[in-house]
């Protein structure tokens, strides 16, 4: 059987294909203000037998190709279980939201909390920091790791931050300082929300401010413990709503021909390959 899984999110799309239970194709893009021509694209020539969605925009999913839809929550709760069955904890910080999850024995959800009434704590924060610094964010990152101590940013709110960290910069603050004190307020909002769900490891942490180190060592260092980090933690949503179509409990079939049989989707090698890691059973923790 072959089943689609699709994360509408705020900032990227996201599709994995599962064919009898192997990951065959993933790929992302970036979220698009015609999201419904995009959505027909992303899906066009793409033979399925079920379809789940998942995101914010899920519901259009669902008005588009009758999708099955799922909860973000139990989405990426699926897909990170999968890809660590002994999980306990999870942290998603993605471009517009934050959430934390706790899991039990089985995997069910126990408890969860979230951050999604403003960019404060999310990757849009970063990307709204690292502009006002005039640096990508694989520079804020490393310019947070290099520094011995980062300046306490007072604002929590993203639009105040980011006039706080302008001011620092016109009074000579060192940007290493900056970029530190940037990351440790991301881990400060999501120490909030862990605690708030009483995580404990071993704690997964997914969404694209994942791929940021400083955030990952930062978090590490206020927790006492290890956290995992997929390869590719942007996708665990797509890769949860992709097996929960797969299970043989769901009832109903999306209609898979919907979409406009034009082409098949493109995939960068890249991200063909961390389709293909999706399914490795463990990964490295990064330091």
């Amino acid at each position: 059987m072959k089943v689609v899984g699709l994360d509408v999110g705020s900032r990227t799309v996201k599709i994995v294909v599962l064919e009898e239970g192997r990951v065959v194709e993933a790929h992302r893009e970036e979220t698009t203000a015609r999201l419904p021509e995009q959505l027909r694209a992303l899906l066009s020539g793409l033979e399925f037998e079920r379809l789940v969605a998942t995101g914010y925009g899920r519901n259009l999913a669902r008005e588009l190709f009758g999708a099955e839809t799922l909860t973000e929550i139990r989405a990426h709760a699926l897909g990170v279980k999968h890809l660590f069955p002994e999980v306990r904890s999870i942290l998603d910080i993605g471009g517009q939201d934050s959430k934390a999850l706790r899991l039990d024995d089985s995997g069910r959800v126990v408890k969860f909390e979230m951050n999604d009434r403003c960019a404060a704590g999310t990757g849009r924060f970063l990307e709204v920091m690292a502009a006002a610094l005039g640096v990508s964010l694989a520079e804020l990152a490393q310019w947070a790791l290099s520094a011995d101590q980062g300046v306490n940013l007072s604002a929590l709110c993203t639009v105040f931050a980011e006039s706080e960290v302008v001011g620092l910069i016109g009074r000579g603050e060192a940007p290493e300082r900056l970029a530190r004190g940037i990351v440790t307020a991301i881990v400060k909002r999501a120490l909030g929300l862990l605690k708030r769900v009483g995580a404990e490891a071993p704690l997964v942490f997914t969404g694209g401010v994942a791929l940021n180190q400083a955030v990952v060592k930062g978090l590490e260092e206020a927790l006492g413990f290890a956290v995992l980090v997929p390869e590719a933690p942007q996708m665990t949503g797509a890769l949860g709503a992709a097996l929960y179509g797969a299970e043989e409990r769901i009832v109903g079939q999306a209609s898979g021909g919907s979409p406009p049989a034009t082409a098949r989707p493109k995939a960068s090698a890249s991200d063909r390959a961390e389709g293909c890691s999706l399914m490795a059973p463990r990964f490295s923790t990064p330091r």
